[in-house]
Parts: C-alpha cells; sequence; structure tokens
C-alpha cells in the first residue's frame, strides 16, 4: 500500500469514527484550546467537540487541565457539533436539552413547585416534569412538604410523546452519588486506618458504626475495652459520634471489624509500674473455673486466684461454691509477669492488718458490684462457719 493510499485509510477511518459519535456515548479526547466559555476536545476526525469551562474547574474555581491533558466526556448532542459534558445538563431549558440528558443519562437540576397525587411536580427550566413520592429521596418521605420549593438534581428516568411526559427521579441521582462516594470510600477503608463513624445500632454482641455512603463495620464488644467485664451498651449508644480503628477488611464478603480499644493505652504496657509482689489491691471475681477464680485489679488488668489459695471448703463444690462473679475483696499479688499478661494472686481475708493495707489508688473495675453480691471474704467465712 503507498503512503497516499495510507493517508486516505486513516482519513476514512477517522471520518467513520466521526459520524458514529452518538448522543449519551462515552468519548475520550484531548484538549486543544480554550475559548472564553468553551475548552476545544480533539475526540478522532475531522471535528473538534467542545465542552463548558465550568466543567473543567476544581472546587476553587481554577481551571483544572491544560492544553494535551486527556478527559473522558459523555457526548450530550451531536446538533450543530458535537458537546461534551462530565456532570450533567446543568440547566436544561429547552425540549431538545431534556431528551439529550435523557439520553445521555445525565444529570439536570430542577425545583419542586408541588406536592400532586402521588408525587410532586417538578419545573426544569420552563418545562415541566413528575417526581413519583418513591423517587424524591432514599429514605422514606413522612411530610411530602419538605420537599416543595426546594431545587434538587434529577435523572430523567421516563422522556415519552416529545417531552409532554418527563418523568425524574432524585433518589436514582442520590444512589449513583452513594455509590461513587462509597467506592472512595471503601478505598480509605483499609486494615490500620483511623476512621470517625456514627453508632447506628447497639447490640448484646457488639455495635453497628456507620462510616458514611451507606457502609457500616461491627465494632465487638470484645474490641470496645481491655476490660473482660463489659457490656456494649456501657460503652457507646445509637448516635454517639466516635472514632475506630480499622482491624479487618473481608474482601469477599465486605465485612468490616472495627476496635476502640486499640485507640486506648494498653494497661498490660504499663503493669509492672504498677503492681509488685506484696501489694494487696482492690478486685473483683470476674470468672470462675475449676481451677481458680479470675479478679479483675483494674479495667484490663485481671489476676488469677488459683483454688489452692482459698481456704478449703467441704462438701460439693468445695470453695467454688462460695465464689461468685460480681464478688468483691482485697487480694495479694503473688507473682507479676507483664509479658505473658499474668498476675497471680490471693484472697486476703477481710479484718485482717494485710487486708488494711489495700491500695486504694488503683483505678477500680470499672463496673460497681451489686449489693447482691456482698464481699467474698464474708462468704467465704460463713462457708467455713458451715462445715
Amino acid at each position: 500500500m503507498s503512503d497516499q493510499q495510507e493517508d486516505f485509510a486513516a482519513m476514512f477511518e477517522a471520518s467513520v469514527k466521526a459520524r458514529r459519535v452518538e448522543r449519551g456515548q462515552t468519548v475520550e479526547g484531548v484538549i486543544v484550546g480554550f475559548g472564553p466559555k468553551v475548552a476545544f476536545v480533539d475526540i478522532g476526525g475531522k471535528g473538534e467537540a467542545e465542552i463548558d469551562i465550568e466543567e473543567l474547574k476544581d472546587a476553587d474555581g481554577d481551571v483544572e487541565v491544560s492544553v494535551g491533558d486527556r478527559l473522558t466526556a459523555v457526548v450530550v448532542t451531536t446538533a450543530g457539533g458535537i458537546v461534551l459534558s462530565r456532570k450533567g445538563v446543568r440547566n436544561a431549558a429547552t425540549q431538545r436539552e431534556l431528551e439529550d440528558a435523557y439520553r445521555a443519562g445525565l444529570a439536570v437540576e430542577g425545583r419542586v413547585e408541588k406536592a400532586v397525587k402521588g408525587g410532586y411536580e417538578v419545573r426544569i427550566a420552563r418545562e415541566r416534569a413528575f417526581c413519583p413520592l418513591s423517587q424524591i429521596d432514599i429514605a422514606r418521605t413522612a411530610d411530602p412538604a419538605v420537599h416543595e420549593g426546594q431545587h434538587y438534581t434529577f435523572r430523567i428516568i421516563e422522556y415519552k410523546d416529545g417531552g409532554r411526559n418527563v418523568v425524574v427521579s432524585r433518589r436514582k441521582h442520590l444512589e449513583e452519588q452513594q455509590r461513587a462516594s462509597a467506592e472512595a470510600l471503601r478505598k480509605s477503608i483499609v486494615p490500620g486506618a483511623v476512621i470517625s463513624g456514627r453508632v447506628a445500632s447497639v447490640l448484646d454482641f457488639g455495635a453497628f458504626v456507620d462510616l458514611g455512603a451507606g457502609i457500616q463495620g461491627l465494632l465487638h464488644v470484645s474490641e470496645m475495652s481491655w476490660s473482660r467485664n463489659t457490656t456494649p451498651g456501657a460503652i457507646v449508644a445509637a448516635g454517639d459520634q466516635i472514632t475506630v480503628k480499622v482491624l479487618r477488611v473481608d474482601e469477599a464478603t465486605g465485612k468490616i471489624a472495627l476496635g476502640l480499644k486499640q485507640l486506648q493505652d494498653d494497661p498490660w504496657a504499663t503493669a509492672s509500674a504498677r503492681y509488685e509482689v506484696g501489694q494487696v489491691h482492690a478486685g473483683r471475681v470476674t470468672r470462675v473455673a475449676e481451677f481458680g477464680a479470675f479478679v479483675e485489679l483494674e479495667p484490663g488488668i485481671e489476676g488469677l486466684a488459683h483454688a489452692s489459695t482459698f481456704p478449703p471448703a467441704s462438701g460439693s463444690g468445695g470453695w467454688a461454691k462460695s465464689v461468685a462473679v460480681g464478688m468483691t475483696g482485697a487480694f495479694e499479688i503473688l507473682s507479676v509477669d507483664p509479658a505473658q499478661k499474668r498476675i497471680g494472686v490471693a484472697l486476703v481475708e477481710e479484718g485482717s492488718s494485710r487486708a488494711a493495707t489495700v491500695d486504694r489508688d488503683v483505678v477500680q473495675p470499672d463496673a460497681a458490684p451489686s449489693s447482691s453480691f456482698g464481699s467474698l471474704g464474708e462468704s467465704l467465712r460463713n462457708a467455713l462457719k458451715d462445715r
């Protein structure tokens, strides 16, 4: 093939491409110049397309592109020249512009004139449209009058009878915005990220936190506090604005695990400075096992009182029959191993000289024991009397 034939083939292919441009089509092009109100974009072929300069400005009003930059846009119209848009038809004033916006799937702005049967009358420039009640918002509208007089952005979902029957949806536009926001937000939700959210609901096992754009994460009760003995309702309430840390993101299911205690100091990190062998601390029984009782000395710090450290008791259950979760007492520190997060303790009998040395400066457990639990030492004494 000669050079002349190759040039002709290239020109023919370009002209074919130009003829194939249709309304609603997404095209790519290169900015080749700027006019007073529009920028000129080379999208291939003989002609150039135009795009409103206002659509190329950033939040500060500065044009964010230059000659030679590439952009992607949607063809709004091909009548009298190719017009592109990246944002939508903001000031559609004619039936032709409404039809172009409908076919291109672009947004239009309108004013809600009044509530009518089944929805709203919407005025888009000089044209009238109808918005069904279910399409005015994502959330259910309890009082239809709240939308009257409001200026909203809509999508045209029906265009019939030459424009005499136009149906619009604000909900569809909001959902598209939400999806776009959710996609951008999800990119920022990665393990280790610290983000803010609003507590949407509180359940027995934790709380769901709304992170925005319809995305929720689970804050499990075990990740709320360093203390084992806590309930979700004691830490957060629905509507609270909280800051959390992203622990895990399951790409397959979209589930997001959040943490609150990770933004607080681990009490074990400084435990060696607060606990020494021989000290006596106040404590509360949080769990009872066959080998002993776990005692909370402060939120997040538990010691183990081995079964052998309790006075023996006869009968079924032995020492454990008089030890219940929630009982309080004075405990002597027998061993401290912060690296393994272990502290050994032993109950100090009430009334003894050792009980009088209890360290009152130590942070007390964060849940006050019920008066029905009583003193652990008193319960043990009563059990011994029954022998």
